[in-house]
């Protein structure tokens, strides 16, 4: 299965928040993290101090990305996947996040979910540009730094993280 939308970005996003690949409702809706149950949406609220249930819509979540220079995207191009389950992932195809970089002085790349950081890892952007003497910075076309996050997933699935925790973690974008 082919990734059904393109990036979310503009030239003045600086953090990139990678997720593996969409869900069936995501893919339904054409937008990231569209399932109700999935947290993202909620904890970006909380991170943010906005209102909850201010970004209910796709409208107003893209509003919110832009004003706040996040892009959105994931890690993986084509797949083989049963329903929405990362760990049904077969034979990702890793999307080429130069795409991005090419075009946006992105600063800070977050990955959201053990599934998206590990295909992450596994990819050729990270092998031709993790730096070894900086761990957790990307040196990307000796231009500048990003400094790499991974997140736990936002996913209901992953009951194991309360919100509170995730706010914590999800925080850490905007450092």
């Amino acid at each position: 299965m082919k990734h059904p939308f393109k990036p979310f970005f503009d030239k003045n996003s600086k953090i990139l928040i990678l997720g593996s690949f969409p869900s069936i409702k995501s893919r339904e809706l054409g937008f990231y993290y569209q399932n109700k149950n999935n947290r993202f949406w909620k904890i970006l609220e909380a991170v943010y101090h906005l209102k909850k249930g201010e970004l209910k819509d796709i409208k107003a979540q893209k509003f919110f990305l832009k004003e706040h220079n996040i892009a959105l995207w994931d890690v993986v191009q084509s797949c083989e996947i049963k329903n929405s389950s990362d760990s049904t992932i077969k034979n990702p195809q890793i999307n080429d996040l130069t795409l991005i970089l090419n075009q946006a002085k992105i600063q800070t790349i977050a990955l959201s979910g053990k599934k998206a950081f590990e295909l992450f890892q596994k990819s050729s952007f990270y092998q031709q540009y993790i730096s070894s003497s900086n761990q957790g910075i990307l040196n990307y076309a000796k231009e500048w730094d990003i400094r790499l996050l991974s997140l736990p997933s936002s996913s209901s699935a992953n009951a194991k993280f309360k919100d509170e925790d995730l706010i914590k973690e999800y925080k850490k974008i905007k450092h």
